[in-house]
């Protein structure tokens, strides 16, 4: 267990690192979004030809809808290069999704107790709701002394966030045990592929963004 926190650690530390180069520089930004995203369509078609195993016509449209979302995704950050507001909105709720795997990951680890779900049968419900716990606590914080937004909507935002998060790892969790993967790649130490650090946060930050949005229309 110590050696996968200090793993988790030193990725939480290099992707923290990253976050700072791209909110500093628009170049640094793009590129690495575009890395990231790039990276992850690579390891979801790797992933499919397992879980559609000659089923090439399945294959091909199941790309093209990841490469869609994908892109949709991406376009996202593009509009946000030139809008300091969207950037630091994206920035809180990535933060969010962020502190939900954390948040998952200890109290998982240090009050364990009965499992989750099959589809993944590390979860457990502690870990479920440490996630709840932490990305609520953090989206409560950094609303309130950035934004200085009423409570319930601080702490609703990081409950939809973090929800997102956890059904989109377990969505890719049941892909990968239809592919017989443990990891979709191992390019980052005690995380595995691109898109085992992301998979949540593909979720995440949509369903965060719109969350913003409708309070910003509705306010």
């Amino acid at each position: 267990m110590q050696s996968e926190i200090y793993k988790r650690l030193n990725t939480g530390l290099i992707l923290l690192l990253l976050l700072i180069a791209m909110f500093i520089s628009k170049t640094v930004y793009l590129f690495i979004s575009i890395c990231i995203f790039t990276l992850s369509f690579i390891e979801f078609t790797k992933m499919s030809k397992l879980f559609l195993k000659k089923k090439y016509f399945k294959q091909f449209l199941t790309n093209c809808a990841f490469a869609l979302y994908l892109f949709l995704f991406l376009m996202i950050f593009i509009i946000s290069l030139n809008d300091i507001h969207l950037k630091i909105i994206l920035f809180i709720i990535l933060l969010i999704c962020i502190s939900s795997d954390i948040g998952g990951f200890l109290f998982g680890k240090v009050f364990k107790g009965p499992k989750l779900t099959k589809i993944s049968p590390n979860k457990t419900i502690s870990g479920s709701l440490g996630s709840f716990f932490l990305s609520m606590l953090i989206s409560l914080i950094l609303l309130k002394y950035i934004f200085n937004t009423d409570l319930i909507n601080n702490i609703l935002l990081g409950f939809f966030v973090s929800l997102s998060v956890q059904l989109g790892d377990l969505f890719f969790s049941y892909l990968k045990r239809k592919s017989s993967l443990k990891n979709t790649g191992n390019i980052l130490p005690g995380h595995g592929g691109i898109l085992d650090r992301i998979d949540g946060i593909l979720l995440g930050i949509p369903i965060g963004l719109l969350y913003v949005l409708i309070l910003i229309f509705t306010g």
